[in-house]
Parts: structure tokens; C-alpha cells; sequence
């Protein structure tokens, strides 16, 4: 059993395949070439996120009331758009449901069209004469409708649009009715009878100000209208009509624009009409269809495109911003551009008198990356003529008022009034306008595009060249008009600035040089002709400048490899104007404008309908504007006016009389031309009728520059004009070659006109080729007064854009449209249940069943699905609902395969952390073993010089007793025998062995010392190996420190206590010496004093409470002698004093550190430091006292030799050393 999708399937392919053999059966056999189909891209703005109600019916302009449910009440959408002339004072047409044949001679930008569109066409033209018939039946049915409906709003007091005599629409209630007239009382209190014809349904209060027109239940003129009032007096300068954003200039400073609400669209918080809404939609866009945008601004001269521009950049900078800072650049392009591009007009103090495409490029992520700028058609006439009340391009006036007084005097600059292509017109400055501040932000600007600063003296020396060439004059010299050059310093300033002479510079301004065979004569021009060739020198020269410029500025901003293919296009150029004499740059502009409205019209009326048709969606076409015939009357070869033109500016005799009488010859039976008495002809654009003068046009489309002042440019040493003089010579070279023109579009000698056609084509290819943005700029008065709301004025500019076609197409049409591709491969996943066909256009009905989606919101094509505005929204939403879960899966997925990921990586990092510190813990516990055992060898060496201290000091002590009895008994056997008394003879007998006898013992006392040194020199040798041993097989580093410490306390200790009593040995032997030798001194015999006194100073040395030694009473060598012994007692006595305070420092020094190493362990490396310090002072210290020690040896051998014996201990000592 078949599905109902494999039905509708079914069917639906079996349509298709009889439309095919039908097209087959019917297609022409002999048809031209096919122009190009329609592009994929189509302009929409933002949805208006509103859906329509369940109970939406299509009803022509008419919807529901307010309140209650009123009887159907239908105003025909066509009927509104073709009122009379009379009533309305606008002529209008129906372009759009008309069949035009196309002309085969008429050019079209678009090269490629579907052949349907093309057999569309060609069928279309039988019916050309009766499409004006059947315009009479919806007419009759709107007024039965509205009859049939004047009761219900008589009934509820509904408020209606009354169509006054002063051609002014006024709101008010309807009275009563009787016949065709209805008694109106109007809003400010009258009452009138007005026809019911001119009678239009007001929408309810509530709807007053809605931001977009589709929300009108009445879509009308006046309602239009009022809305568009009511927004403006609010601020609310932006309004959306569908697709087309409305803005209307408000001449003042609103606050809706910054950084706030750059975040605020960007975040999707705001969504009310704005540029930044066009240009985020355009963004999001490019981003999401990989596809080119362009936002096309166009409105009248002085509706704000300019500043509208601005602002959609501002915006793309802000959103496309990146670290290059190549945004701020870009942003600096205005106000070069408007400086060298814009001046003062009639109509707008800051015009764009040239048309430019900005194209902003983005790279794959979104950021700019570069930009280009097209320039179209600078109006160059303007700066050599001026109609009174406007300026020259805003340049000329910041240069002359703001330029530094080194550059004025440089290039002799005056005020501005001093120079006739400016002092023309009354108005040399603007209300509000600092021209002095503006010159100042246009160098921060060049500076900021990186032009060097050589350049942009260069530059202002040809703008103040231009200007001295408008103070040149000439004098009349002869009947024949012929001129010369008055010199004054007009020339010679302006030879000088672009690097020639003066008499140079008269030549070519006052002569012409013919050719003729091989001889070159020189003709005098007359006065026009030199007024001429001035004229065209000075416009040459700027036109170069400007074009030069923006080619520096674009490589400035060039892409380069970084170029994507991405890129937002904005379009300003300059709006449709019609003045009291309107010349060949109005004739340009406003056709440049016709080129734009059929853009326009071709993309919002004709495309969007023919889709519909071609798809097979059930559609009622709605009426436009269409300018196609105002455009071929430009267009048509060969009797178009640009062709018309380029035919009479080729023939040298003609004038412009001549080309308008060609024109009215030609053209007069086209309804777009309007043949006027002498050189005057009319256009009726899709704007208005433009009366144009022809006088100048022949000229200026010819714009030649004579050869002599392309000569005198190649021949300036200003290497500026050499070029612009290289590229005239260029370009005419190319055109003269033949070969150059096969397959070219333009031909030999390109006019003007010519040439700013082929711009606009290229333009209009490259357009096509992205998706539009439609803004229109509207201009609410005419004086550019804050809140003045003209409305006659603001109707005929919604007329000419067709605001209420547009609206009306977007009420009734399908604004969101996908191929069934597209539709199924985005929303097809939403499915809950799969289907049995998985084709995409059963997977597209299916998607529209499961969500409810009404048949009347949509509609099935044979290539696409059409949807009502607001029915993509609930898609998209569930869309995104089912992305976020499945982000959020995936998000859960990727955090625990993270987590895992992590975790194992930790382990990693951990064993081979856990290795790496292994590694460095064995280094530094090597290099711990190496530095103690550097240590323990250092305590060894140490030790080993104590010991050998201590030997010395005890061996000197030896020979120093030894030596004091060997002087004893040499100085006192022959005194002894003969002059003591036999008693004490005998009593020293006595003496002398008790003292011989005391030296066994001092000696064995001696040798027992050695031994002891002896023992503590193995014992630390044990130690030293027990703490080598111990440092092998420590665990840690502690116990170490401790054993070590301990170890060095007990042998400071031991050395301590072996020196004490070396000395106190030593202090023992003088004491004895000294006891032996008083018997003698009580005997008053002739013993030397020296003895004595020796011995005493040692004794009073080692105890201060000693006596002191006796007095001489001998010779003064024995006095002497005592002195000598004195000093060397006390420096031994200070010797002992020195040691026993050291070894007490010593001692208190080790202590402490054996405390603090035992009471924190965090003290460990400044006890270390602590006992180095302390080790290096007793070095330090035992090196001084073992000097000290040596000197009183000397001094007291030194007292030995003095008595001229021999000391066996010294001998001794003397074999031992």
C-alpha cells in the first residue's frame, strides 16, 4: 500500500513530466540567444519574526478591523495603483502586467535570460492592447465592496482617508452617504462632502507607528503615509516595507547608533528596523550561504545615503574587526573621499558628486581583511563652473583655510575668495562646518592609509595649480577674437607648481598646433577656446588626482592572498535630481538611477513573480512601476540619446541645437520624451518629468584634452602629471589600435556618456552576482529642517520606489523559499519517525505535517518550497533545540573522552616525574658523598697541622727548660765552691739533684703527651673512617650533621685540653727555673739578672697574682738585659691570655651550634654556614698565633745567643725538625 507521500510523490513527477513535453511541443524552433536565468541570491531583511494568524487570507490591501468582525471588505491592490491623474496628480502605470516586446537593438546588462521569461514575452505581446480593458471590472467591484461596507464603518465610527480639493489626504468619520457622496467630518472638526471614491479605509489606532507596513490591516497611500509621520516625529527614522528598509533623514544628530546598540543587533537583543539590522542580515548571510552581499542605498540628493553608508561600515567594521586594525583604515576612506568627491549643492551641503561600490572583504572566520573602491562618473565640470549658491568640492576650501603657513607659503596660497573657480558663487563656506578642522582630519587620514608625506605635498600642489590656472585671463589682441595671456603671477605660479615655464604654459593655453605634412603651424586660439583649453587643463589635472588617489587608497586596503572570495558590497551613488537647469551631469546621474530602479524593480517585482510562476505556485501578479521603456529610450541603438549623442559629437560642425533637434526628430513619438522649443528636451523617469538643457553636452561628453596640454604634462618635471600624461597617451594609443577592439565592448574614441554606460553595465553584472539589500533613503523636506515632514513631497518619493508593491508582494508572497534539496538536507533530521521514500520533496511534506505547518502557509513547487513569512521561524527553533541537544551530547561525550585522556596523560607525567626527581635525588646525594669526603679530608689535614702546632709548642717549651739549666750551671760552679758557707754549699748541692731530678719527670710527662697525640691522631683516624663509613650508610641527612658535629666538638675539646696542658707543662718548668735561681740572688753574687728576670715574666705571665721581677741594681747591660726578658715574658704572657680567650670563644662557638642543630631542623644550611664560618676563623687565627708564637721563639733564642752557650734542647729540636 502507497504511502500518501509516495502519492503526492507520484502525482507530482507526473506533473512535471507533462509540463516537460508540453514545453518540448511548444518551444520555438528558431529563438535568439538565452539571457541569463535568474541568480540563486535573493534580498531579504531580517524576518520580522511575526507569524501570520491561523486565519490569514489573502484579500487584496484589506484585513480585519478592530474589535469586531466586519463583512468582508476588499480594496482591490491594482485598482489603488492605477487611479487618475487627476486625482492623485501622478501619472502611473501598469509596466508590470503589460507584455512588452522586447527590442532586439535595446542592450541589457543582464546578457543571459530563462527562454521561458523570453517566450513569456514574445506571447505577451498580443495582449499589449487589452490589458487597458479589463481595468474597469475590478474598479466597479472595489466601489460595490466599499458601498456595501459604508454602513459598517458609519455603524462603528471607523476612520477613514477623505482625498481633499487642497490634494491632501485628511482622516476623519463618515456621517452619512447619500448616492456618491459621503458627509466626512473631518479630524480637525469641518465637515465636507467628498465622493466616496476618494474615500480610503484608516487603520485603527493601534496599528499607528508599526515598525514594518506589512502589520497594516488597510495598506494604502495615506496610511503609508501617516505611519512613516507618526515614526518620524518620534525619532523612529527607520521603517521596513518587506524586503526594502525605509529611512527617512531626520537633519539631526538621533541617538540610536553607537557601540551599545552595535552589540545589541549583534546579539540579536534589538530587532526593530535599522541599518544595523541590514547589515548584520548581509553578514550572516555571507557566512551562512558562502554567498556575496551587496546593500544598494539609493534615494533623491540629500535622503542621507551618504551617511546611511557610513553607518552599515561602521557596523561590518565593528562585526568583522579584527587585530590588523585594517577596519579603522577603511573607515578613513570617507573622509578622504568625501573631501575630494563631495561638495555643496542646492539641495544638500554634503552631496556625493561621484558614485562609488565599496567592497569589504572577509576572510574564512569573518574578519575583514581588505576592501576595494569603484568610482563612477566624477562630475568634473564642477570645478571650473559653479551655479550660484554651491561650492566646489569641499577640498579646495580646507586646503585654502586650513593648510599650515609652510605649506600656504610653499605653494603661495591665498584665501579662498581670491580665486575665481571658487569666488563664482556667493557661498564659499557651510553653516556649521569647520573647513580649517576638516583639512586637519584629512591628513590624519592620509597618514592613517599610510601616503606618504611627499605624496600629499604633491597632491596639494596640483590642487593649488588648479586653482592659480582659474586666475589666468586672457586679452583680446586682434577682430578675430584671438587672445593672448596676460602674465601676471598666475602664471608664474602655476608653471612653477607643476614644474614647467611660464612661457611653456602660455603657449599651450593660447595656441594650437596643426599638423600639416611635415610642418607643425601654430594657430592662436580665440577666447572661448583658450577659456576652453583652461578649463579642460584644470579638470584633467583633478580628475587625475581623484583617480590616483583611490587607487592608492585601495592598495592600501589590497586583499592580496588573504582574499577569500567573501565580500559585502555597498553601493552610494548619487541620487536622482531635477533642478531649474538641469545639464549633461544631471542627464548622466539620473540615468544612472533609471539603471538602479530596474535593479531594483528586476529583483523585487519581476524575478519574485516569475519564480512564482515558473515553480507553478498558485499567484495573482501584482501591478509595478516598470521604467523598461525610460531606460530604452537611453539604451535603444541606433536612436537611443547616448547613441544619438555619440553620433552628433563625432560630426565637428555640430552644436547643440543640432543634437536637440535630432532628438526631437528621432524621439518624439516615445512617451518617455518630451521634445521642448530650442535646445530643451523632457524624460519622464520613473521619478518625474526632467527638463534638460542641452547646451554644453556635445562637449562634455566629448571631454577632449587638446595634444599641446598632454605634451606640456609630459614634459613638467612634476613626476605626478607625467604620469597622468603617460596614461592619456596609453589609453589613446589603445583606442587608435585596431587589433585592440576586436571583441571590446566600447568603441574608438570613447565619449563620456559611452563610457559611463559600460561602467554602469559592469556594475550592474557584478551586482547580480550577489544577494541585495535594498535601503531607500528619503528626504522628508526640502529646506533640511529637523522634524518638517513635508508629505507631498515624501509620497512622490514612496511613489517612485514603489513601497506599496512591495509591501503587497511581501504580504501575499512567499518571502522564504528553499529547494527541496536545500529544505530536506536542513530539516529533514527533525523527523521522529522514518519514512518509506527518502526522496527530498517527500521529506520536506513530511517535515511540514509533523509541525503543523497550514496549507495555506505554504506552498510545493516543482523546484522549491515556498513559505509565508514566520513559518521558517518554528523550524529554525526546533532546528536549533535539536542542535543544542546534540551539542550537548556531544559536549558530555567529549568531556569524559577529555577527562580519560587527562587522566592517563597525568599517570604519565607522573611516573616520569616520579623517574626525573629519582634521578635528581641520586646526583645530589653523589655530590653530597663527594663534597663530605672533600670535608672529612679537609678536618683530616686540619687536624694533622694541630697536632704538629702542638708538637712544636711542646718541643719549644723542652728546649726552653733545657736551655735555662744548661746557663744555670755554666754561670755558677766556681762561685759555689769559694764563696758559699759549707752549709749552703751543701743545701745546693741538694737543690741541684732535686732539680736534676725533676727532669725525668717532665720528660716522661712529655713523652706521655706525645703519646697521647698519638692516640688522638689514630683515634680521629678511626673517627674518619667511622664517618666515612657512616656517610656510606646514612639514611638520613640528619643524623649526619649530628655525628659530625658531636665528632668535631670532642676533638676541639681534646686539642683544647692537650694545649692547656702543654702550657701549663710549660708554666711548671718556669716556675721551678724560677724557684732554682732566687738562693743566688739572696746571695748578692755576681748571677746574671737575665735568668731571673726570664723566668719570672714567664711565671707572671701564666698567673697574674706572681711577684714581680727584682729589681737591677748591676750594670746597664744587666738593665738592659732585664728590659729585654721583661718584654718577651709579657709578649708570652699576652700569648696565654690570647689562647685561653679564643678557646673559650671556640668552645661557646661550637656549643651553639650544636644546640641549634639539635633543636631545628630547619636551621640546617645556616648551621652549616655558621660552622664554616667558624672553622675558617680558626684557621685564620691559628695562622696568626702560630706567627706570633714563632717571633717570641725568636726573641727568646735571640736572649739564648746573647750569652753566648749552646743549648743541647734546642739540638734537639734541631734534629727532630
Amino acid at each position: 500500500m502507497l504511502s500518501p507521500a509516495t502519492m503526492a510523490r507520484s502525482s507530482l513527477e507526473e506533473m512535471l513530466d507533462s509540463l516537460r513535453r508540453r514545453d518540448e511541443v511548444e518551444k520555438p524552433k528558431d529563438l535568439p540567444p538565452a539571457l541569463p536565468a535568474r541568480p540563486t541570491s535573493r534580498a531579504r531583511l531580517p524576518s520580522a519574526r511575526r507569524s501570520l494568524p491561523n486565519n490569514f487570507r489573502v484579500s487584496g490591501d484589506g484585513g480585519g478591523g478592530d474589535g469586531g468582525s466586519p463583512p468582508p471588505c476588499e480594496f482591490n491592490g491594482k485598482e489603488e495603483g492605477k487611479r487618475k491623474v487627476s486625482d492623485l496628480g501622478f501619472k502611473r502605470g501598469s509596466f508590470g502586467s503589460k507584455k512588452m516586446k522586447k527590442d532586439q537593438n535595446v542592450e541589457s546588462p543582464y546578457t543571459v535570460e530563462s527562454e521561458e521569461s523570453k517566450n513569456e514575452r514574445t506571447e505577451g505581446s498580443d495582449s499589449d492592447h487589452g490589458s487597458a480593458a479589463p481595468s474597469a471590472s475590478p474598479r466597479k467591484i472595489r466601489e460595490l465592496d466599499w458601498d456595501d461596507n459604508i454602513g459598517y464603518f458609519i455603524k462603528k465610527k471607523l476612520r477613514v482617508w477623505s482625498w481633499l480639493p487642497s490634494r491632501q489626504w485628511e482622516s476623519g468619520t463618515i456621517k452619512s452617504t447619500s448616492g456618491e457622496e459621503a458627509l466626512v467630518l473631518l479630524s480637525n472638526g469641518n465637515v465636507m462632502k467628498v465622493p466616496t471614491g476618494e474615500l480610503l479605509p484608516a487603520n485603527p489606532d493601534i496599528l499607528d507607528g508599526v515598525d514594518d507596513l506589512i502589520q497594516l490591516s488597510y495598506l494604502n497611500e495615506p496610511s503609508v503615509l501617516y505611519n512613516l509621520q507618526c515614526r518620524y516625529s518620534q525619532d523612529k527614522i527607520y521603517s521596513k516595507a518587506g524586503p526594502v528598509l525605509i529611512a527617512v533623514n531626520p537633519f539631526k544628530d538621533v541617538q540610536i547608533y553607537g557601540k551599545d546598540f552595535v552589540t545589541a543587533y549583534r546579539k540579536k537583543v534589538m530587532d526593530s528596523p535599522h541599518v544595523y539590522a541590514i547589515a548584520d542580515a548581509a553578514y550572516t548571510e555571507m557566512m551562512r550561504d558562502e554567498v556575496n552581499q551587496s546593500i544598494i542605498i539609493s534615494g533623491e540628493s540629500g535622503a542621507g545615503k551618504t551617511e546611511t553608508a557610513k553607518i552599515a561600515m561602521q557596523y561590518l567594521t565593528a562585526l568583522g574587526g579584527g587585530s590588523c586594525g585594517i577596519e579603522y583604515e577603511i573607515l578613513q576612506t570617507n573622509c578622504i573621499l568625501e573631501a575630494f568627491g563631495n561638495a555643496k549643492t542646492s539641495r544638500n551641503d554634503n552631496s556625493s558628486r561621484f558614485g562609488k561600490l565599496i567592497e569589504i572583504h572577509f576572510s574564512s572566520l569573518g574578519k575583514i581583511c581588505g576592501a576595494k573602491i569603484q568610482t563612477f562618473l566624477s562630475e568634473k565640470s564642477r570645478v571650473v563652473q559653479l551655479v550660484n549658491g554651491e561650492r566646489s568640492y569641499h577640498i579646495f576650501y580646507q586646503l585654502c583655510a586650513g593648510a599650515p603657513s609652510v605649506l600656504k607659503e610653499r605653494l603661495n596660497l591665498r584665501i579662498a575668495s581670491e580665486y575665481n573657480y571658487l569666488n563664482q558663487s556667493d557661498c564659499l563656506a557651510i553653516h556649521g562646518v569647520d573647513d580649517a578642522r576638516k583639512f586637519h582630519k584629512l591628513i590624519e587620514a592620509l597618514d592613517i592609509l599610510r601616503i606618504s608625506k611627499e605624496d600629499q605635498e604633491h597632491t596639494f600642489a596640483m590642487l593649488a595649480a588648479v586653482l592659480w590656472l582659474g586666475n589666468i585671463s586672457f586679452e583680446v589682441i586682434d577682430n578675430e577674437n584671438h587672445v593672448e595671456v596676460l602674465a601676471n603671477e598666475a602664471v608664474t605660479n602655476a608653471a612653477r607648481l607643476i614644474g614647467c615655464s611660464s612661457q611653456e604654459l602660455v603657449i599651450a593655453l593660447s595656441t594650437h598646433k596643426i599638423q600639416a605634412g611635415k610642418d607643425t603651424i601654430a594657430k592662436r586660439l580665440t577666447l572661448q577656446q583658450a577659456i576652453d583649453t583652461r578649463d579642460a587643463l584644470a579638470k584633467f589635472i583633478y580628475a587625475s588626482i581623484f583617480d590616483w588617489l583611490v587607487e592608492q587608497i585601495n592598495k592600501s586596503l589590497e586583499v592580496g592572498k588573504r582574499c577569500t572570495g567573501r565580500s559585502i558590497s555597498i553601493l552610494d551613488i548619487y541620487g536622482f535630481e531635477s533642478f531649474q537647469r538641469n545639464g549633461f551631469e544631471q542627464f548622466c546621474i539620473n540615468y544612472a538611477n533609471e539603471r538602479l530602479q530596474q535593479h531594483f524593480n528586476r529583483h523585487l517585482f519581476k524575478l519574485e513573480q516569475e519564480d512564482y510562476e515558473l515553480d507553478g505556485v498558485d499567484w495573482t501578479k501584482v501591478d509595478f512601476e516598470d521604467n523598461q521603456e525610460c531606460l530604452d529610450v537611453f539604451e535603444k541603438k541606433p536612436l537611443g540619446l547616448l547613441s544619438l549623442l555619440d553620433e552628433e559629437s563625432n560630426f565637428p560642425k555640430a552644436t547643440d541645437l543640432t543634437f536637440a533637434s535630432k532628438l526631437k526628430q528621432h524621439l518624439n513619438s516615445n512617451s518617455c520624451f518630451k521634445g521642448e522649443r530650442g535646445r530643451a528636451f523632457g524624460i519622464r523617469h520613473y521619478a518625474g518629468e526632467v527638463l534638460y538643457d542641452t547646451n554644453g553636452f556635445l562637449e562634455k561628453n566629448r571631454d577632449r584634452l587638446h595634444s599641446d596640454s598632454i605634451q606640456l604634462l609630459s614634459s613638467c618635471s612634476c613626476q605626478l602629471l607625467q604620469l597622468f600624461a603617460s596614461k592619456m597617451l596609453g589609453q589613446s594609443q589603445k583606442q587608435a589600435n585596431p587589433m585592440c577592439q576586436i571583441g571590446a565592448l566600447d568603441p574608438p574614441k570613447q565619449s563620456v556618456g559611452t563610457k559611463f554606460k559600460g561602467q554602469l553595465f559592469k556594475l550592474m553584472h557584478q551586482l547580480e552576482n550577489t544577494t541585495p539589500h535594498f535601503i531607500r533613503c528619503i528626504k522628508p523636506n526640502s529646506r533640511q529642517l529637523p522634524g518638517l515632514y513635508e508629505e507631498d513631497l515624501v509620497l512622490q518619493q514612496l511613489r517612485c520606489c514603489g513601497v506599496l508593491e512591495v509591501v503587497r508582494i511581501s504580504r501575499s508572497g512567499y518571502p522564504t523559499r528553499m529547494t527541496h534539496q536545500e529544505f530536506a538536507g536542513r530539516y529533514g533530521f527533525l523527523l521522529s519517525e522514518t519514512i518509506v521514500s527518502q526522496d527530498p520533496l517527500s521529506i520536506s511534506v513530511a517535515v511540514l505535517k509533523q509541525f503543523n505547518v497550514l496549507p495555506e502557509m505554504y506552498q510545493v513547487g516543482y523546484t522549491k518550497l515556498f513559505l509565508r513569512m514566520g513559518q521558517i521561524g518554528a523550524l529554525e527553533n526546533a532546528r536549533n533545540q535539536v542542535l543544542q541537544g546534540i551539542l550537548g551530547v556531544q559536549k558530555c561525550f567529549r568531556g569524559l573522552q577529555a577527562r580519560h585522556f587527562f587522566h592517563e596523560l597525568q599517570e604519565g607525567v607522573m611516573t616520569l616525574q616520579s623517574f626525573v626527581r629519582g634521578e635528581i635525588t641520586r646526583r645530589k646525594y653523589n655530590d653530597r658523598i663527594k663534597w663530605c669526603t672533600t670535608s672529612a679530608s679537609e678536618t683530616l689535614n686540619e687536624m694533622q697541622a694541630a697536632v704538629h702546632l702542638q708538637s712544636v709548642i711542646r718541643g719549644w717549651l723542652v728546649r726552653r727548660h733545657v736551655n735555662g739549666m744548661h746557663n744555670l750551671r755554666k754561670l755558677h760552679p766556681e762561685n759555689a765552691k769559694s764563696k758559699r758557707r759549707p752549709s749552703r754549699k751543701i743545701s745546693e748541692m741538694k737543690d741541684i739533684p732535686q732539680e736534676v731530678q725533676v727532669l725525668p719527670p717532665v720528660l716522661a710527662e712529655l713523652q706521655m703527651q706525645v703519646l697521647k697525640a698519638q692516640a688522638t691522631l689514630e683515634q680521629k683516624e678511626e673517627e674518619n673512617s667511622a664517618l666515612r663509613e657512616q656517610l656510606q650508610q646514612s639514611e638520613t641527612r640528619w643524623s649526619e650533621y649530628e655525628a659530625k658535629m658531636k665528632s668535631m666538638e670532642e676533638i676541639w675539646q681534646k686539642q683544647m685540653a692537650s694545649l692547656q696542658m702543654s702550657l701549663a707543662a710549660a708554666r711548671k718548668s718556669l716556675s721551678a727555673d724560677n724557684a732554682a735561681s732566687q738562693p743566688g740572688k739572696l746571695d748578692a753574687s755576681s748571677t746574671p739578672q737575665y735568668y731571673d728576670s726570664e723566668d719570672n715574666t714567664s711565671l707572671g705571665s701564666r698567673t697574674p697574682g706572681a711577684s714581680t721581677p727584682l729589681k737591677s741594681s748591676g750594670t746597664n747591660h744587666e738593665v738592659g738585659a732585664g728590659r729585654d726578658t721583661n718584654g718577651t715574658l709579657n709578649a708570652v704572657s699576652n700569648l696565654v691570655k690570647e689562647f685561653e680567650q679564643h678557646r673559650q670563644a671556640f668552645d661557646n662557638g661550637a656549643r651553639a651550634i650544636v644546640e641549634v642543630k639539635s633543636g631545628h631542623s630547619g636551621s640546617l644550611v645556616n648551621s652549616d654556614d655558621e660552622l664554616r664560618k667558624l672553622k675558617l676563623s680558626f684557621e685564620v687565627w691559628k695562622k696568626e698565633f702560630k706567627i706570633r708564637l714563632r717571633e717570641a721563639k725568636a726573641k727568646l733564642h735571640k736572649l739564648g745567643r746573647s750569652e753566648g752557650r749552646y743549648k743541647w734542647w734546642g739540638k734537639l729540636s734541631a734534629r727532630v725538625s
